[in-house]
């Protein structure tokens, strides 16, 4: 399986336009948060309207796959924190999204969502729990913001790490974890677009400027990983 690997799109309609084209040449697209941009002056609600019919565009041509970022979260869910409720509403025989988990061959691919506080975090521990019992030969997950202990963190002045993240890569191992978040990292000292956590590969394709939007094919076969960053790139064997 050949999975094409992006992150914070932030509304770039262009971007959106050649993943579209782009889709029809891998058996998954996975889209690691930050789907919409909430300092945009086009309105929260009207980007979701647009970026989901986006999703159904791809979800026709290949399977996509579509967790939260920070810049997703619409308003409180039931519990009192944030949620990307928008993403939740749609729907579509090919399009996981938070919270989702499902089997191609022998990988099986997990959809974390941004947590916003102690309910939402737990409910990812028990999602990634769940998904764990009877894993298949291969196991990744999106999760939009990188794990603490590894360079996709570091945006060349600071380093915005997620402890949870790398707490959960530890207890489970998954074989790769796909994120986001922090756009300068593969191009800045001291980052990277790739790292290891133990015996689990970790990317964040990050974000540039350009008619290509950075990012990363991962081939779950072949077990290697190429990367584009508009003006270079790089390819990774796995094994």
């Amino acid at each position: 399986m050949r999975i094409l690997v992006l992150s914070d799109l932030h509304y770039r309609l262009p971007h959106y336009d050649w993943l579209v084209r782009a889709s029809e040449r891998v058996d998954a697209v996975a889209i690691v948060g930050d789907l919409v941009d909430v300092v945009s002056p086009v309105p929260h609600e009207v980007q979701a309207v647009v970026v989901t019919t986006y999703l159904g565009k791809l979800a026709e041509r290949t399977r996509v796959l579509a967790a939260s970022g920070n810049h997703d979260l619409d308003g409180p869910g039931a519990h009192g924190e944030q949620v990307a409720a928008w993403l939740q509403r749609t729907s579509h025989p090919t399009l996981l999204v938070d919270g989702m988990s499902v089997d191609v061959g022998d990988t099986r691919l997990t959809v974390c969502p941004w947590w916003d506080g102690p309910v939402t975090r737990a409910e990812v521990s028990a999602q990634l729990a769940a998904a764990a019992v009877d894993r298949p030969a291969r196991w990744v997950w999106l999760y939009h913001a990188p794990p603490a202990g590894t360079p996709l963190c570091h945006d060349g002045r600071r380093t915005f790490p997620d402890q949870d993240l790398a707490d959960w890569i530890a207890e489970h191992q998954p074989d790769a974890v796909l994120c986001g978040h922090i756009h300068q990292s593969p191009w800045a000292d001291g980052g990277s677009w790739h790292a290891r956590l133990g015996r689990t590969w970790v990317f964040n394709a990050g974000k540039q400027i350009g008619p290509v939007p950075a990012h990363i094919t991962l081939d779950t076969d072949a077990w290697t990983a190429d990367w584009y960053g508009v003006f270079e790139s790089e390819t990774l064997a796995l094994a």
